[in-house]
């Protein structure tokens, strides 16, 4: 239940001629000081429609307001300060969460509409590296998240499977490739050509038109060409599932560049209707000086496409054939230009649904403070960290849990989902150090940490000998201290936490969620004899059972998993 929403309702049986429920809902906040209540509402934009002062609307409002919810309301000059009713407030929220812990802060805002998430999108014959990890694992928590909003996500592996890196690629194959070294070790051997021509390239700059001829039979159908191609990107995918099965990920599309070969003719023609096609120096472009923006590039001078012809194609086949409510693209922001220019050519085309197309841009990640190039060669590949976090993991249980049955699954949960977790925590937009030693802790602010407290919980219950069936989801609590009031408001909090994390497309907001309730849960533990005889012992035993299911939840919609014991 969502007590800042029946606030919200309350409020404006006061205020609906001057602010909708959205608006009062947005002003309520979560005051920074616990004494100052928990949940104040400020009176600033109603001075002039009331032409009152601030704090005489705040006592007006408090006057007339009553909520069975609200225990008590104080007036701090311009601020309403909500007091809940903590036994009613527990006992509700305790047992909605016990009651249907799967369906918990479910919304059906979405109705089943889809929204299609372009992500992951590594590129054929390279191998997944630590650069692929954040649009894979945004894409997937966001899939998530919308979900559980009533959305139907669609999520879409828009594989780099075509462009002029696979002429290079051929090129370097038939100069320099082994067919039985590939075949034995595809990605390696693959990854260790494309490299090879670059450095061979700095010398012999003629190589890259031969590269471009071999792109350009690629387009054209050439047999052998094609073959090449096929086979490259085969072996890949191959490689890049084994990885996604430790991930956790899954797609509804492989649907790839080199799907949008046959689409992109119509672009062509479309543009050239709405006679927004232009030349310029023997290529054609689409101006963009209304958006003081450079023209989008359409075709070269020798007919080859670029990225922004194949996205185009793109967004038209996904509203087509999905309809979508919103479309989201998880890539890095270096590519905020070209996203920029892809929806204004959109919108010039007519396409008033370019507004429902959203750049979930992120920063990078950087290894010892360097960032990663595959065509160098400095390229820290995903599955060999995935393989060290895990024995990083399994180090650690050997030290603190020696005989845990199943210790080889819980490793590979715990220093997978480290990695993972340690990347949703972040800020999307924000760049950061990956460093292996800090994030596989089962202490401080990582994603064991998490996962060792909600395996705490379950310790408790049963050493209390209390099944979790016990807790029917009917039962009266009475939680009256102030450790155990903080957890309450973080589980009462949830829903609003998914609602922000949806509409800022930011899943970072569930990692600070799940890190807040390993927080307060462990301060409860440390301050309230949770075992001890008395009248709330039942009460506190329902808490502890809730925050294991709550923390389960956040780590589910984040894609990582919770095991029962550490």
């Amino acid at each position: 239940m969502d007590y800042k929403k029946i606030i919200t309702e309350d409020l404006s049986a006061q205020l609906s001629e001057h602010l909708s429920l959205e608006d009062i809902y947005q002003l309520l906040e979560n005051p920074k000081n616990d004494d100052h209540g928990d949940l104040a509402f400020p009176t600033f934009r109603l001075a002039k429609a009331f032409r009152k002062n601030p704090a005489e609307i705040a006592n007006d409002i408090a006057e007339n307001f009553s909520s069975d919810v609200v225990e008590k309301v104080n007036v701090v000059g311009p601020y309403l300060n909500f007091y809940l009713n903590k036994n009613i407030v527990s006992t509700q929220v305790l047992n909605d969460i016990i009651s249907s812990p799967s369906t918990y802060g479910n919304s059906n805002v979405g109705e089943g509409k889809n929204i299609p998430i372009d992500m992951s999108s590594p590129n054929i014959a390279k191998p997944m590296s630590m650069g692929h990890l954040r649009s894979t694992v945004i894409g997937n928590a966001l899939s998530n998240i919308v979900s559980k909003l009533g959305f139907e996500p669609v999520r879409i592996n828009h594989l780099g499977d075509w462009g002029t890196q696979f002429g290079r690629l051929i090129t370097a194959y038939k100069l320099w490739g082994e067919e039985e070294k590939v075949r034995a070790n595809p990605i390696k051997e693959l990854n260790e050509l494309y490299i090879h021509f670059h450095e061979v390239l700095e010398t012999q700059p003629e190589l890259e038109d031969v590269g471009r001829e071999w792109f350009k039979k690629l387009e054209d159908g050439d047999q052998e060409a094609t073959e090449l191609w096929r086979w490259f990107r085969d072996e890949s995918l191959n490689e890049f599932n084994k990885v996604y099965d430790r991930l956790g990920v899954t797609f509804d599309s492989h649907n790839g560049e080199s799907f949008y070969n046959d689409k992109m003719e119509e672009i062509v023609d479309l543009l050239e209707e709405k006679e927004l096609l232009v030349e310029d120096q023997g290529a054609q472009v689409v101006r963009l000086d209304e958006f003081d923006l450079q023209p989008a590039l359409i075709k070269k001078q020798d007919g080859a496409t670029l990225y922004i012809t194949r996205d185009l194609a793109a967004a038209l086949f996904r509203k087509r054939n999905y309809e979508f409510e919103q479309s989201l693209y998880v890539v890095g922001q270096d590519q905020i230009y070209h996203f920029t220019q892809l929806k204004a050519v959109l919108n010039k085309m007519g396409y008033e649904w370019e507004e429902d197309i959203h750049h979930i841009s992120f920063g990078l990640i950087s290894i010892d403070g360097e960032k990663m190039s595959t065509r160098r060669g400095k390229v820290v590949l995903l599955e060999e960290v995935l393989d060290e976090a895990v024995l990083r993991a399994s180090n650690q249980i050997n030290e603190k849990n020696p005989s845990l049955a199943n210790k080889e699954e819980v490793a590979e949960q715990v220093g997978v989902g480290a990695v993972v977790f340690h990347d949703l925590q972040h800020d999307r937009r924000n760049n950061f150090n990956f460093n292996l030693d800090e994030i596989v802790q089962f202490e401080g602010e990582t994603g064991p940490y998490v996962q060792y407290t909600r395996a705490r919980a379950l310790s408790i219950l049963k050493k209390a000998e209390i099944d979790p069936s016990y807790f029917d989801g009917e039962k009266e609590y009475s939680l009256t201290d102030s450790y155990s009031w903080s957890v309450v408001k973080l589980i009462q909090s949830f829903s609003s936490v998914l609602d922000r994390a949806y509409r800022e497309f930011e899943p970072s907001i569930i990692a600070k969620h799940a890190l807040s309730m390993a927080q307060a849960f462990n301060r409860f533990y440390a301050n309230v004899r949770v075992l001890d005889e008395g009248p709330e012992k039942e009460s506190r035993l329902a808490l502890v059972y809730a925050v294991a299911l709550m923390l389960e939840e956040d780590l589910r919609l984040l894609g990582v998993e919770a095991p029962d014991e550490m």
